[in-house]
């Protein structure tokens, strides 16, 4: 698309490159193609290797899937060190690679980042997450499923300085306990969606504390949350009446008497059918699974 557009500027009205490059080509052009193509555009010629290198600087946007199946670290560090202006960061396919040493320095110049999507990112460390918390006020929307790093302290951090949070998946963070999560909803408020899913050390304290403090909860996750019982699904009912959604998948204390409040309100359950959740409920006691094929 770009090598068309080159081509029908070129023979009348001069060179591509000679139109606004802040003004037109960044904003209006550059834009709309994969940062891949981007990339390798900037093998074309030295004045293309700049425009590159101006629209990296200002681009509001990174997603590390865009450019393939993994990106290497020195890429990734090229491609970032001179952006302060970034508004989404999403770091996928990097957990073999990306560690504090990498993230901190594009965390410290982007103060504007109000989305950071950090899934798997196992090699980081929980400075990574007080980085963020410090430098990245205006975050709305955080993901830190399966990041094991996240601890109580950092958390706190998080909740101290980033007061504005919409969106917090805190799946698989296993070191978390109901306290953590009590203090974070207790300064986040505005909390509307959130998963503390495949986490056996939250019970019904933090659910319920997370359904008094915030009143526009939308989407919560719980699957796996083995403490969680029917007297916290019932305070939820209770104090979230903007409730959409609630997965209990694995939950074995939370039975129907608790969620029937919620179901005749519309809010999507995800919830095993009753001859499957009796099936896992029999392996936890006797410790195996019964010969029965789920699928007749």
């Amino acid at each position: 698309a770009l090598w068309c557009l080159m081509m029908s500027v070129t023979p009348t009205r001069g060179c591509l490159l000679d139109l606004p490059w802040e003004d037109i080509l960044v904003p209006h052009i550059l834009c709309h193609l994969p940062l891949q193509q981007l990339l390798s555009l900037q093998r074309v010629s030295k004045s293309f290797q700049s425009l590159i290198q101006l629209y990296l600087a200002n681009m509001r946007c990174f997603d590390s899937s865009q450019i393939g199946p993994a990106i290497p670290r020195a890429a990734f560090v090229n491609l970032l060190k001179d952006n302060e202006v970034l508004q989404q960061l999403a770091l996928q396919n990097c957990s073999d690679w990306l560690t504090d040493r990498e993230l901190l320095p594009v965390i410290g110049q982007n103060h504007h980042l109000h989305q950071i999507q950090l899934k798997g990112c196992a090699q980081l460390s929980r400075h990574a997450l007080v980085a963020i918390s410090l430098s990245c006020p205006n975050l709305r929307q955080l993901s830190l499923a399966h990041c094991e790093w996240v601890d109580s302290l950092s958390l706190r951090s998080l909740a101290d300085h980033c007061k504005v949070l919409e969106a917090v998946d805190l799946t698989a963070c296993r070191q978390l306990k109901d306290e953590a999560i009590c203090y974070l909803v207790q300064k986040c408020s505005r909390i509307k969606s959130l998963s503390l899913a495949v986490n056996a050390n939250v019970g019904d304290v933090a659910v319920e504390e997370t359904a008094k403090c915030c009143p526009e909860l939308e989407h919560l996750d719980l699957t796996g949350c083995l403490r969680v019982k029917n007297d916290s699904i019932r305070v939820l009912a209770e104090y979230c009446p903007k409730l959409r959604s609630l997965k209990v998948k694995h939950c074995h204390n939370v039975a129907e008497s608790s969620l029937s409040i919620l179901r005749s309100r519309g809010v999507e359950l995800d919830v095993e059918p009753p001859l499957q959740r009796a099936l896992v409920l029999l392996q936890d006691v006797v410790g195996f699974a019964p010969f029965i094929n789920l699928q007749i």
